[in-house]
This record gives C-alpha cells, structure tokens and sequence, in this order.
C-alpha cells in the first residue's frame, strides 16, 4: 500500500487506500512548480455497509503549477491555499458533486526506506452530507515507482 487518506467526518472517520502517487517538482518558463497527485482505491472491503464512502469510493487529490522556490521538496512544508485568481488545488470525485480544498500544508520527507513521502493535511467540502462546515483530513503516502511485471511468452 503506498499510503493512506483519511476523512474526518463527525459521524465517522472514512479511510481510504491509496493506488497511486505522482510528484515533480517541474521547471517552466525559469521558474519552479509543484504538481501532485494522489489516486485513492476504489476498493470497500474495508468499509461498514452503512458507511457514508459508499457514494464516493474513490477520490483524486491535486496539485496544480504551485511555485515554488527550487527543485528540492525534501525536507520542506508548502501551505497552499487558493484564491478567486489563482486555483492550485483541484478534488475529483468521479461523480457529478464538486469539492473544494482549503488551508492545506504538504510535508515532504524520506522515510525509513529512504522513499520520498508526503503527509498532506486540510480540509474539505462536506461532499458526503451537504453541510457547510468543511472535512478535516491527513493523508500520508510514499512516492515509490509502480513495479511493472512483463509475463514472458
């Protein structure tokens, strides 16, 4: 498993698996940018079948061209928040429902295996119940490469 999200709703925390990841810390234009994101499984095995994640079994996080100072994250926390001028962040929820993110602070650092992680903390619309007071969530995940097995003939 390469991470996981989890969503604090006041009637109950949803967890979610992380599939997969993409990080780049991209030059453009001589300037720096940070693109993330982060694809959830869609798998509910783990989930109670009264559980409000039925709707919404899988979630996509992003980080859209947020400048940043240098090639080098490791080791350094970015707070992004958007404006009415600049949107860096973006929730897909394939559904039809919108969501937005807010106060949102990325930490990046190596693990233990020396892979590169991000703990990514804030909040988001109450996509689940409609309400106006926004979601607490962490996520936590690793950058590792996807293995990919070629079968032999």
């Amino acid at each position: 498993m390469k991470g996981i999200l989890k969503i604090y709703h006041p009637d109950e925390t949803l967890k979610y698996n992380i599939k997969s990841t993409y990080c780049k810390a991209v030059y453009s234009n001589q300037k720096h940018f940070l693109e993330v994101e982060i694809i959830t499984d869609d798998g509910l095995d783990h989930v109670d079948d009264d559980s409000l994640q039925y709707n919404f079994p899988q979630l996509s996080l992003e980080i859209i061209e947020f400048p940043i100072e240098s090639s080098e994250i490791e080791g350094k926390t970015f707070e992004i928040n958007d404006s009415d001028d600049e949107v860096y962040t973006e929730v897909n929820l394939f559904d039809d429902e919108d969501a937005f993110l807010y106060d949102n602070e990325l930490c990046f650092e190596k693990n233990e295996d020396d892979e590169l992680q991000v703990i990514w903390k804030g909040n988001i619309d109450d996509f689940y119940t409609g309400s106006d007071n926004p979601l607490p969530f962490r996520l936590k995940c690793e950058f590792t490469p996807d293995e990919i097995i070629v079968d032999e003939d």
